[in-house]
């Protein structure tokens, strides 16, 4: 499935949102640009999990924060962008500009902890915004579980607009992370999707939500419109 915008209403333009996905597009390019000595940026400023056996420090808490902004290829950045541009708008509306911003970090370094306690032996570096995404969604989850989101869904060769609950849309997404996640077990220090970023960061989501669910009144979805 793969959702193409929800029906709830922002009261506030969503300034932190636009500038992370900027800055997102922005240091992509740079990688981009740079591609040529792609390998010495990932351990350069990615996250390495084994780095922290030898104890945390300064530059540790540094690759994490720049390892939310990188992205290994086009799909990558493009699938995690839709999503904060989805969703995120509806969170920071919630939370206020500076508090978004908070929650988004914090959720990627709650994500990434997870990975780490879950790899600590990897040396293969981690990056992408997927984490703090996945902090978005879950506190989307809590806050606007019955919200509409237009959904492209395969069926067979066809794909179908849908109307679906966000109840639906995130929590299968989220099982399907868990079942990766599981699946993933064995070879984690193989590389590959770090599945257990997604759900550390989604459950962090899930906290937040929980306690800003009682925070002002209930969204509004928009007026349907007819053509």
């Amino acid at each position: 499935m793969i959702p193409i915008r929800d029906e709830i209403k922002t009261h506030r333009t969503p300034l932190v949102n636009y500038a992370l996905i900027v800055v997102n597009v922005l240091v992509f390019l740079w990688m981009f640009l740079n591609s040529s000595n792609l390998e010495s940026i990932y351990y350069e400023y990615a996250l390495i999990p084994s780095n922290f056996l030898n104890g945390i420090d300064a530059g540790d808490i540094t690759d994490i924060l720049t390892s939310m902004f990188m992205h290994g290829g086009w799909m990558h950045l493009l699938g995690n962008m839709l999503y904060l541009w989805i969703f995120g708008d509806n969170i920071e509306d919630r939370l206020g500009h500076i508090g978004y911003l908070i929650f988004y970090l914090a959720g990627g370094v709650a994500a990434a902890l997870l990975q780490v306690v879950i790899s600590p032996s990897s040396g293969i570096p981690m990056l992408g915004a997927s984490g703090a995404i996945a902090a978005v969604l879950g506190a989307y989850l809590v806050m606007y579980p019955n919200s509409r989101v237009y959904t492209f869904v395969p069926i067979g060769f066809f794909a179908r607009l849908t109307l679906m609950p966000a109840i639906i849309v995130l929590g299968l997404w989220f099982v399907l992370q868990l079942l990766s996640g599981v699946g993933s077990l064995g070879a984690l220090d193989q590389g590959g999707t770090a599945y257990f970023a997604h759900i550390g960061g989604f459950i962090f989501g899930l906290v937040v939500g929980w306690l800003f669910k009682k925070r002002g009144s209930d969204p509004q979805p928009a007026p349907p419109s007819w053509n």
